[in-house]
């Protein structure tokens, strides 16, 4: 293993914050190593791309990192060799742990929000300097690692001032303060090179309509996203803008509510050129929809950007943020993903955290490997699936009858309500074909299956 070095101001610290672990390399789904991947192989050809090139997994920082395991019933139970630090001193050592953990796990990318790798300071002057000082330090790890900045992007939720929004918000000083937030997050996206930006209204939305002018909120919206637009071609930050769908929790409801929403407002504030999704599976459940159908819902209309790789846990009402282990959904999504023709800047990130009983370091790794696995197995599947034109074939044999007659004047708008009704007038039955829904997925399971068998 490298020795992990970066310069401070009074010289060079080496640290080993995972000495028990070595790099993770591939083995083979025979192998009973645990710390070791079973079926992701960076180096196989998936199409015409490497599966790391396919997948372009990214760590997140604040949930691997930051996340202490606390919830609303309990304190946090997660044990970390950074544990001991505070302030300053501990957001430098999880620096130097998170570069050690991405070099062992050997993932292109990682991505985070601002307060996550710097704590908040008494004024934004004070938080912004101690941003600086961990970008320095973060840039130069990144001289000497494989590893980029997927996304980067601001905390416009946590702090009590954003209570009513950011954004939205009824305040027009927090609509500064979090403008101001945003403006520093660009520079810092483009000073680490950055390939995406990442707009999360957390709290963007309403709790009640009673006390809420929607009107003003979304028109404030929009002219913030307009002046981050202006101001990242103003410092010449060329990365991609993402907006993360999520209907509730914090609000009610918020703006962002799903793709179809989304994109909708985009449409309206003429945004649409500007921003592509970063799609949750977390949050496409959260607003009553598959994983599969926000990505769909991106792809068809060319806005598919990048992918927060989680799955929540269907018995529970909220964003559980569990690392995926569900193959099917994997499976289904990553044939989405390749239709599209791959995630262009975008990536898959592990917006995942571990179980709170899952509290050693080694679990950070562990819970890594099951979500790359899992993606590895999908996109074999999923490719298969398009190489054989599984459900191409099943889809062009539902709709064949809008390729001739009737069917193809609609579809080429060469009719009317007339000919319609005389079409229908001449017709002696109407003929309809079983949707084989059972048939389907059964099909899939055996491709699945089949993928294990040749691992």
């Amino acid at each position: 293993m490298k020795a992990f070095a970066i310069s401070r101001n009074w010289g060079y610290l080496f640290v080993t914050y995972f000495k028990d672990i070595n790099s993770i390399k591939y083995e083979g789904s025979n192998s009973s190593n645990p710390f070791a991947f079973k079926f992701y192989n960076p180096e196989e050809k998936i199409g015409n791309q490497t599966m790391e090139e396919y997948l372009r997994f990214g760590v997140a920082y604040w949930h691997t990192f930051t996340m202490d395991g606390s919830d609303p019933f309990g304190a946090g139970t997660m044990v970390r060799p950074w544990n001991h630090y505070t302030g300053m001193d501990l957001a430098k050592a999880r620096v130097e742990a998170a570069f050690e953990f991405f070099e062992k796990l050997n993932v292109p990318f990682f991505c985070f929000h601002d307060i996550d790798i710097a704590p908040e300071g008494s004024s934004l002057r004070e938080t912004n300097k101690n941003l600086d000082t961990i970008v320095d330090m973060i840039r130069g790890y990144m001289k000497d690692s494989k590893t980029k900045l997927l996304w980067n992007t601001a905390n416009n939720f946590t702090h009590p001032r954003f209570l009513h929004g950011a954004a939205s918000s009824s305040s027009a000083d927090v609509f500064a303060y979090s403008a101001a937030r945003v403006k520093k997050g660009l520079e810092i996206g483009k000073e680490l090179g950055a390939e995406n930006y990442v707009f999360w209204g957390g709290r963007e939305g309403y709790e009640t309509l009673l006390n809420t002018d929607m009107k003003l909120e979304m028109d404030n919206m929009a002219r913030f996203y307009h002046m981050a637009v202006d101001y990242a071609k103003e410092i010449g930050f060329d990365a991609q803008f993402l907006i993360e769908p999520k209907p509730k929790e914090p609000t009610t409801h918020q703006y962002d509510y799903d793709v179809a929403t989304s994109l909708a407002f985009l449409q309206k504030y003429d945004l649409q050129d500007h921003f592509k999704f970063n799609i949750e599976a977390n949050h496409a459940t959260l607003a009553g929809h598959t994983f599969e159908h926000e990505l769909r819902y991106a792809r068809v209309n060319n806005m598919l950007g990048s992918v927060d790789a989680n799955q929540g846990d269907p018995l529970l009402g909220w964003d559980t943020d569990e690392f995926p282990t569900d193959v099917y959904s994997a499976t289904l999504a990553m044939y989405e993903i390749i239709k599209n023709g791959g995630l262009g800047k975008g990536g898959l990130n592990f917006d995942a955290k571990v179980r709170r009983s899952s509290f050693t370091a080694e679990d950070l790794f562990l819970a890594h490997i099951a979500g790359m696995d899992t993606f590895a197995i999908g996109t074999r599947v999923a490719q298969k699936l398009i190489e054989d034109k599984v459900l191409e074939n099943i889809v062009d044999d539902r709709y064949e009858s809008y390729t001739s007659g009737i069917g193809l004047e609609i579809v080429k708008g060469k009719t009317d309500f007339h000919k319609l009704e005389e079409h229908v007038h001449n017709l002696t039955d109407v003929q309809l074909s079983s949707g084989r829904i059972e048939q389907i997925k059964a099909t899939i399971n055996q491709y699945i299956v089949k993928a294990y068998a040749e691992a």
